[in-house]
């Protein structure tokens, strides 16, 4: 009797031990961060993509406990960034700050490579939304929408206006404008923000869409003009700047977006702790007057808005796109 006591006693012990050691690495493996966390922005710093991630890091990184780092992954027209996440190891600490013109208007136009923006990563959540802001070079000799309009069509093609691309949203965004105007002007490509202003401080382009985070420093130096936002109402960090409504247009779908995305197959409690995390963040008092005072709206959106925005939009911009026969670089 004592011996089969034994045998079962030891028996039990070596089970346990061995139940012990399998679940040893999976709790390893489920404790989240254990390391820095990386934010991969596929585009060159110094634009909105760059400043909404910048934005997000610090306290992210407060929050979870772990370094939150930005890291530029610029080339082939934001695929390498993008392929770099997607392909990334899906535990959590490598996430994509993606861009609304990257995420919605190059998926409109097939320009992602082999990377798919709705079904290789899952969204985090929203960061910010924000309409653009319309600038000239001060050589135009317009003072709103209205002129330039007036101007570009008595002047047709003798006005270039600046885009990140095909398919990016200062390329999309100017031909609606363009359609719903028509005005005629002439695209300039470029592969990023820093790039693209020299080039608009230099007059060699004289239109130019973006985000007001790179551009709010220049309208307030002189170096650019503000014609309007491009919502129905003026931005309340930019009180002086006429909205789309007070120059005789309304309701052109142009917002800048930014949203955090994670590789697809991140566990569902990983990806619940990031969207948590973010949410918290965003609603730090001083982070978002930080963001107002440089021109960016932060609002937070949950994941499933975020998803189903992103397919209402790669729908739309396709529509433009093909109107505009604006096809992948």
């Amino acid at each position: 009797m004592t011996k089969f006591a034994g045998q079962s006693i030891g028996r039990r012990a070596v089970l346990a031990a061995a139940a012990w050691s399998g679940a040893a690495p999976a709790a390893a493996q489920s404790r989240f961060p254990n390391r820095a966390v990386s934010i991969v922005v596929p585009i060159p710093a110094g634009g909105g993509t760059d400043y909404a991630a910048r934005l997000i890091a610090p306290p992210m990184g407060t929050l979870l406990g772990q370094p939150v780092v930005v890291e530029n992954r610029p080339g082939g027209n934001d695929v390498v960034g993008l392929m770099h996440v997607a392909r990334s190891q899906p535990d959590g600490h490598t996430l994509l700050m993606g861009y609304c013109g990257t995420m919605a208007g190059r998926a409109a136009i097939g320009g992602t490579g082999g990377v798919s923006t709705t079904d290789d990563f899952v969204p985090i959540g929203q960061v910010s939304d924000t309409p653009q802001l319309f600038v000239v070079h001060p050589s135009l000799p317009v003072n709103n929408l209205q002129e330039l309009v007036a101007y570009a069509k008595a002047n047709p093609g003798k006005i270039s206006y600046a885009s990140a691309g095909n398919g990016s949203m200062h390329h999309l965004g100017t031909e609606l404008l363009k359609s719903r105007t028509g005005m005629d002007m002439l695209h300039v490509p470029y592969r990023g923000t820093g790039e693209t202003i020299g080039d608009l401080i230099a007059g060699r382009v004289q239109f130019y869409m973006n985000s007001p985070p790179p551009l709010v420093s220049l309208v307030r130096d002189g170096k650019v003009r503000a014609l309007c936002v491009s919502s129905n109402e003026r931005h309340p960090g930019l009180p002086d700047v006429p909205s789309l409504t007070e120059n005789g247009l309304r309701d052109l779908p142009l917002n800048v977006w930014f949203a955090l995305y994670a590789p697809k197959a991140v566990p569902a409690d990983v990806r619940q702790k990031l969207t948590e995390t973010l949410e918290q963040a965003l609603s730090d008092e001083g982070l978002r007057k930080r963001a107002f005072e440089a021109g960016s709206l932060v609002r937070y959106a949950g994941p499933d808005e975020v998803a189903r925005r992103l397919r209402s939009e790669i729908a739309g911009w396709k529509d433009t796109a093909q109107a505009a026969n604006i096809r992948a670089d």
